[in-house]
């Protein structure tokens, strides 16, 4: 059994909050990279130009990439054999995400009920935290702040096994067309398929994250995520939403099974400031 101290959680998570609000991925600038050099619009050049340079300036100066330093979003994979000591592990997450929003300078986006008084907590707590357990005796964590420019188009639909694949490829265009140039293209879009109305939406949101250059596993799948993306760059939604073919950068799958008359489809879509962080403990 490995013991995993609450400190060294809230430490961490901390950590990633700053990494991830102030330095955008690597294949995401190497993609913003390539896609700027193949994008034929002078304007979507432009516009990748000014992306590129503003996460160089974010991650040379330390300071956040967008204002919107999101909601944080915390998926957990703690392994059976650890043993977590000095307190809740929920509470660490909160505390981790207290200490990275306040002494990172990063704005605080959450309120504490949604309807009514709509109170900010100050912090940035609590953290949208999707925990389960796995073998073995890591922690591993992934933080994705994310902004609600992106999230607010955010799509769940309920299809019939009928609708088959071409309802999927609509549920996903008609999503993409009605973000238009709100959800800050270029995108990593995240499609979840099958599950129940709430896995497909946590499929949406884990495929949204994914690291660019990851595919499906399920070669299938794998294929479904190049054409999606051929068909969104087919859109000319272009950059910022000004015209071109680099509406996104990625289109990623996620899966699971479901009910023999269901056929959920869920899409969340990340901004250009697709943003995460990770670490094993």
């Amino acid at each position: 059994m490995k013991e995993i101290h609450y400190n060294d959680i809230a430490q961490a998570v901390a950590r990633l909050a700053v990494e991830a609000c102030y330095r955008l991925p690597a294949d995401m600038v190497e993609a913003m990279r390539k896609a700027r050099e193949a994008e034929p619009s002078p304007v979507g050049r432009n516009i990748l130009d000014q992306l590129l340079e503003n996460a160089d300036i974010a991650a040379e100066g330390q300071i956040p990439l967008c204002q919107d330093t999101g909601i944080t979003v915390v998926f957990a994979e703690i392994g059976q054999e650890v043993h977590i000591v000095g307190g809740a592990f929920e509470d660490a997450v909160n505390e981790g995400v207290r200490r990275g929003y306040t002494d990172g300078y990063l704005r605080k986006s959450c309120v504490s009920e949604p309807l009514f008084e709509r109170k900010n907590t100050g912090d940035n707590t609590p953290a949208v935290l999707h925990a389960r357990i796995v073998p073995g005796d890591g922690l591993r964590l992934r933080l994705a702040p994310k902004g609600a420019g992106s999230e607010n188009k955010s799509v769940l639909k309920m299809l019939v096994p009928a609708d088959g694949i071409e309802g999927v490829r609509k549920v996903v265009l008609d999503a993409i067309l009605a973000a238009g140039p709100n959800s800050c293209p270029p995108l990593v879009v995240g499609v979840g398929i099958g599950g129940t109305m709430e896995m497909a939406a946590l499929c949406a949101k884990r495929a949204a994250a994914r690291d660019l250059q990851s595919h499906n596993a399920d070669a299938r799948y794998a294929a479904f995520e190049d054409e999606l993306l051929e068909m969104v760059n087919r859109t000319g939604v272009g950059p910022q939403g000004l015209g071109g073919v680099t509406t996104a950068l990625k289109v990623h799958v996620e899966w699971a099974p479901t009910h023999i008359a269901s056929l959920p489809v869920a899409v969340n879509i990340n901004c250009h400031a697709a943003r995460h962080a990770e670490i094993v403990l």
